[in-house]
């Protein structure tokens, strides 16, 4: 009788330890992804931080989600796309200290137009991954996971 009345609290608490190691480790494979393209694109010479369409971001981004600088395989986390993710240049400010973003202009991080470098590279996702819970018997909102990497960039 015991068993019987404890043996479905020890069937949730175990697939509810199998959901929060499936979040967990679907966090830690877009924290690599994202650590990735920052790395990659941090060391890079004559990256246009401006233009969207720059090869060398676009392949970064490629190579990360499928493991292939045209993109062409299956990504590695599903229901994630080049689209969303977002390369960001930042600089520190020389009055207050503080890291912001920075512009695209001739004064800012625009290398095509003659711009200084950006002291980091800032990769996230743009509108974050959403992962579903899935437990028997219980509706639980979807979780937004929104990872984030900077480093210093060293391209010049």
């Amino acid at each position: 009788m015991e068993t019987a009345l404890l043996l479905p609290v020890l069937f949730l608490l175990l697939l509810g330890m199998v959901e929060l190691a499936r979040i967990s480790y679907t966090y830690y494979t877009l924290q690599k992804m994202l650590t990735m393209v920052a790395s990659y694109l941090g060391t890079r010479q004559g990256v246009n931080f401006c233009d969207e369409a720059d090869l060398t971001v676009t392949q970064a981004k490629a190579f990360a989600l499928t493991g292939t600088n045209e993109g062409t395989n299956t990504p590695l986390v599903p229901n994630l796309d080049t689209a969303g993710i977002r390369v960001r240049a930042e600089r520190v400010a020389v009055d207050s200290g503080d890291l912001g973003e920075c512009d695209c202009s001739v004064q800012g991080c625009d290398l095509a137009s003659g711009g200084r470098a950006p002291d980091y590279v800032t990769v996230s996702l743009t509108d974050g991954y959403t992962v579903r819970v899935a437990l028997p018997f219980i509706n639980l909102e979807p979780i937004i996971l929104r990872p984030q990497v900077r480093m210093p960039y060293g391209g010049t």
